[in-house]
């Protein structure tokens, strides 16, 4: 099997160049853009199996490529990580609700930064392993809000949710043992895995994203205030993990 292909999206050649050090290091190939049209050429051609994503980019910034990439159905299920110098709350909710798949802040620990890439890939390839027909289902609120786990499918009332790698990780945990009051911890270990770095703060983005795409259902998502958070009265039908 190839190896994954990453392309990283940065200006700056310091930082694009210890990112990619890091990355061949992996085992992975490694291609470097430094702007963000140059990037929406090379995406549409060549396909990534992960984007590392600067915001501050010239000609077209990070955020408008990511959004773009997400509005398109043969770019949107690209993962990216984005690496930025911007680092407020308000930076990270809005690349998370634009689609990316973590936000990784400057300055960065290349471990850090790694470990989250092949994160990202191995949820990635989770979701591509082929499944038989009788896919497993968990129901929420009546019904209304159906998970697939195996085909990696979120719906609503019959409608498809985008959701990416780690919202829909977030969500399938909580709605495995529901009711079930998960700390943040907890949650970080069983997306992400036990040797991420990670900050609780993370989380909680990821809830206000996914609670968001939710729409009114987001409510099933619910915060146990000083330990974590919960979902509310799923039913199961098939087979249905409980980690």
């Amino acid at each position: 099997m190839a190896e994954p292909n990453i392309l990283i999206v940065e200006d700056e050649t310091d930082i694009s160049d210890l990112i990619r050090f890091h990355v061949e290091r992996e085992g992975f190939n490694a291609k470097v853009v430094h702007s963000g049209k140059i990037a929406l050429d090379v995406i549409q051609r060549e396909r990534p199996t992960l984007i590392v994503l600067d915001l501050m980019l010239p000609d077209l910034d990070g955020l408008e490529l990511c959004r773009r990439l997400k509005w398109e159905p043969g770019t949107r299920s690209i993962p990216i990580l984005i690496v930025s110098a911007k680092g407020e709350e308000a930076d990270i909710v809005t690349g998370i609700e634009l689609g990316a798949d973590d936000y990784v802040t400057k300055p960065f620990s290349p471990k850090e930064l790694m470990a989250r890439l092949k994160n990202i890939l191995r949820r990635q390839k989770e979701q591509l392993i082929p499944v038989g027909t009788n896919g497993k289902q968990l129901k929420i609120a009546g019904g209304s809000l159906v998970i697939d786990t195996d085909r990696h499918v979120v719906s609503i009332e019959g409608e498809r949710i985008e959701l990416t790698l780690t919202e829909f990780g977030i969500l399938h945990y909580l709605a495995a043992r529901p009711g079930f009051v998960r700390t943040r911890d907890q949650i970080i270990a069983a997306v992400h895995g036990d040797s991420a770095v990670l900050s609780s703060r993370t989380v909680d983005v990821h809830i206000t994203s996914l609670r968001r795409k939710l729409g009114e259902l987001g409510r099933t998502v619910e915060t146990v205030r000083g330990v974590g958070y919960r979902l509310a009265e799923p039913t199961t039908v098939g087979e249905a993990s409980h980690d």
